[in-house]
């Protein structure tokens, strides 16, 4: 064979399918006979739906189905990661207990998209408005509206991570850096919304659903309808983004399934696009009281967070454990004393929160990374310095932090140094400009971020261990059929990451033959091995990919097995290359890879003790998660008249282990990056004391996004099969604290106060007229 295909910038084969119109989106799936669904939401964020008179919506032409709490009073879906003590372990799909605007209420369905609107605006709800309670301090204090009264408070869990006396080490340390960070609610946006087809004929449910995770939508929705997991069956061929959006099944997906086994039909549903900000998750809502301490030397001592997270009306399928994931990254990668980070999950009137690109990672990297950079501004240290003085370096690795994460390899000094010399020379130019007067009159500063990423979500005693109800591992079946053409079946999901592409060569390299002669089978619970949680966590390819890697490596050996039989000759002294297996330094000693396949589907020449065949099936359930890792830059620029904050440009360094796939790779760091300058500057849902959410949304467009430049680092991880770590999550987590730093870099007047995302323009122009008035 030629250049191997792994780290080979092989283009992705998903691409000629999706631009040309030939993706397999829900959207696309058209059954005979289906009927379309619209939900009816409430218009009020707290209260009781005292009744729901359907008469209007039943003599509009066409409609053919009304369903209402009534009819599924016992129709529940679970929580997945359960917190300690957590108070609620799953949730109604229809409940007359209203607990934030856009709940679903009742659900239509006719024969048309454009009735089953209008019937629904028909549908007549009464409903006893109560009190609604918004944000998680007031949601706490005494007197507030309670959403689940027999609680007696709105704390969902409270506990406690890291070590017992650390408050005594921040207490005893010669410096403190104490401040309070506010993060603001984002929303995933996948190009393709939510959406359901389901079908029910002879007792067997078929759900077409845009989802990360298919088989864990199959088992949900057998369990929710008391269904055998046979008789379920999930399909999830292009998915059109997730985000951690589409990471389990929602209530109103689960009512369209309903709808289909009441009418015995297809019944289709698109999430519109005025729902999104209800109705799909968002996340990252969040309150950090935070500590940090050094000592005389500038030594990080200890690090105490107060952690307060917004849960939303009730826990999602993932419950607090966004804010858990928080906790555990707090560390990064430096070294302390003491670390604990007290969390509590509140649940407040607003649409329940889960996952989101990054699951809690850039929360936590916000929170220590302005801490540092304000220790070093008090302390007259060098912001670069402090943290090289304070990184872990690989001799130490692994490590252990102090929240029970174990970092598995790499050079976190090196990616810093490699980012400050990309950096220099634009920094320098910052440097000189600013004792200049500048001709647009914006103030400039550059800001930098490390981090430590959690990938490889997998170990099942850990899930366990940890309270998620799920387990932790992958499998993959590997064929290869008669004519030597490969086929590779497995759980994960493509969900615009590659991960398709990225099997192929794994499966083209590992066996021997072109990828032109493999084929990737995705998202249909029917012909893929069974995974418990799907595409999230920067998993797919460590976990997915550390089974194929295992898998390879069997099928290679039993086609080498088969030659060394038929041509008399030992294994070790065989290769495979060209198509054939041969002996080394011999070609004309060699039989073609379909000669072996064909004789082994068949049963002829096999070596004693060898089956008909040529498929492996191998499950990888890893002994712990992957740790990759990276350092960010931001360079922007603040004009104080307005607080606008321009992104001039972008850098970052990363280690995602061995690549596969370098431009999927830099593609999906650019795309996170991306999503990270959004939630550092202006995407935010936000409510009104009612609960009643402000729909304006801004997106990132293609004028806020700057040049990003990506320097990729690669030092394989241990554990993995393949050397891989995860990279799906890695591009989110730094931006929000590099442009945090740097617009505190540009306007020192203020930057002890810049501790809030997003920073909208409102926000630093009023830091700044606060530092104004009171000059």
């Amino acid at each position: 064979m030629g250049e191997p295909y792994v780290g080979a910038r092989t283009p992705r084969r998903e691409d000629a399918r999706l631009l040309t119109g030939r993706g397999r989106y829900v959207g696309a799936v058209r059954l005979p006979g289906t009927v379309h669904a619209y939900v009816v939401r409430s218009p009020i964020a707290h209260g009781r739906l005292l009744g729901c008179d359907a008469k209007a919506a039943w003599a509009v032409e066409g409609v053919l189905d009304v369903i209402t709490p009534g009819d599924a009073p016992d129709l529940r879906l679970p929580c997945v990661h359960l917190s300690p003590g957590q108070r609620l372990r799953s949730y109604r799909v229809l409940d007359d207990a209203i607990r934030y605007a856009g709940q679903p209420l009742a659900l239509v369905v006719a024969r048309t998209p454009e009735a089953a609107r209008d019937a629904a605006e028909l549908v007549d709800l009464s409903l006893d408005e109560l009190p609604a309670v918004v944000g998680t301090e007031r949601a706490m204090r005494d007197g507030a509206p309670l959403l689940y009264p027999e609680w007696g408070t709105n704390v969902l869990t409270d506990f406690t991570m890291g070590d017992e006396d650390c408050a005594a080490f921040v207490e005893g340390a010669a410096h403190v850096v104490e401040l309070t960070f506010t993060m603001g609610r984002v929303s995933p946006y996948p190009m393709e919304p939510r959406g359901v087809v389901a079908s029910y004929d002879d007792d067997e449910l078929t759900v077409h659903i845009s989802s990360q995770a298919p088989h864990q939508a199959r088992e949900h929705l057998a369990e929710a309808f008391g269904l055998s997991h046979d008789r379920v069956r999930a399909i999830s061929r292009d998915t059109g983004g997730g985000f951690g959006g589409k990471e389990h099944v929602y209530p109103d997906e689960a009512l369209i399934c309903l709808a289909s086994m009441r009418l015995g039909r297809p019944v289709s549903w698109s999430e519109s696009p005025g729902d999104r900000l209800v109705a799909t998750l968002p996340a990252r809502a969040a309150v950090h009281r935070a500590r940090l301490a050094l000592d005389g030397d500038g030594r990080f001592v200890a690090m105490y967070v107060d952690l307060i997270g917004d849960i939303g009306a009730h826990p999602s399928n993932v419950g607090a454990s966004t804010f858990a994931v928080t906790a555990t990254l707090l560390p990064g990668p430096y070294r302390f004393d003491r670390v604990a980070v007290r969390v509590r999950g509140v649940v407040t009137n607003t649409t329940p929160t889960g996952s989101y690109r990054g699951f809690g990672q850039p929360e936590g990297s916000l929170t220590r990374e302005r801490l540092i950079d304000e220790a070093a501004r008090r302390l007259g240290i060098d912001r670069v310095e402090l943290r090289l003085r304070n990184m872990l370096g690989p001799g130490e690795l692994p490590y252990t932090n102090r929240v029970y994460q174990r970092y598995d390899s790499g050079d976190y000094p090196h990616a810093l140094r490699t980012l400050r010399d990309l950096v220099a020379p634009v920094e320098k130019a910052y440097v000189e400009k600013a004792s200049l007067e500048k001709a647009d009159g914006r103030r400039r500063g550059i800001g930098y971020s490390c981090h430590v990423e959690t990938t490889g979500m997998g170990p099942s005693k850990e899930f366990r261990d940890t309270g998620i109800q799920a387990g932790g591992y992958e499998s993959v079946f590997l064929r290869m059929e008669q004519d030597a053409s490969v086929v590779v079946s497995s759980g994960v999901v493509s969900i615009g990451q590659g991960i398709e592409t990225a099997l192929a060569q794994l499966a083209a390299d590992r066996v021997g033959v072109p990828i032109e002669r493999v084929r990737v089978v995705l998202g249909d619970t029917a012909a893929t091995p069974y995974s418990s949680v799907g595409s999230i966590a920067s998993r797919s390819l460590v976990v997915g990919g550390g089974a194929l890697t295992r898998a390879a490596e069997r099928l290679r050996g039993k086609l080498v097995a088969l030659a060394a039989h038929r041509l008399e000759a030992a294994p070790g002294d065989l290769e495979i290359a060209d198509g054939v297996v041969r002996v080394k330094g011999d070609p004309a000693a060699s039989l073609t890879l379909r000669e072996l396949a064909t004789s082994a589907w068949r049963g002829w020449d096999l070596p004693d003790g060898v089956e008909p065949g040529l498929e492996e099936r191998v499950s990888y359930d890893p002994d712990a998660y992957t740790f990759a890792y990276g350092a960010h830059a931001a360079a922007v620029a603040v004009d104080p008249e307005t607080g606008a904050v321009e992104v001039e440009r972008y850098w970052v360094v990363n280690d995602a282990g061995v690549l596969v796939n370098p431009a999927v790779v830099e593609g999906q760091i650019r795309g996170g990056v991306v999503q990270g300058i959004g939630q550092a500057l202006t995407e935010e849902i936000v409510y009104t004391p009612e609960g009643q959410p402000i729909t304006d949304y801004f997106l990132p467009t293609t004028r806020e996004v700057p040049d990003i430049e990506v320097v990729m680092l690669e030092t394989p991880s241990p554990l993995t099969p393949g050397g891989m770590k995860g990279v799906g999550e890695s591009g989110t987590i730094g931006p929000p604290a590099a442009i945090a730093n740097a617009v505190a870099a540009a306007l020192p007047e203020i930057a002890g106060r810049i501790t809030d995302v997003p920073l909208t323009p409102y926000s630093l122009w009023s830091l700044l007229a606060g530092v104004a008035e009171t000059s």
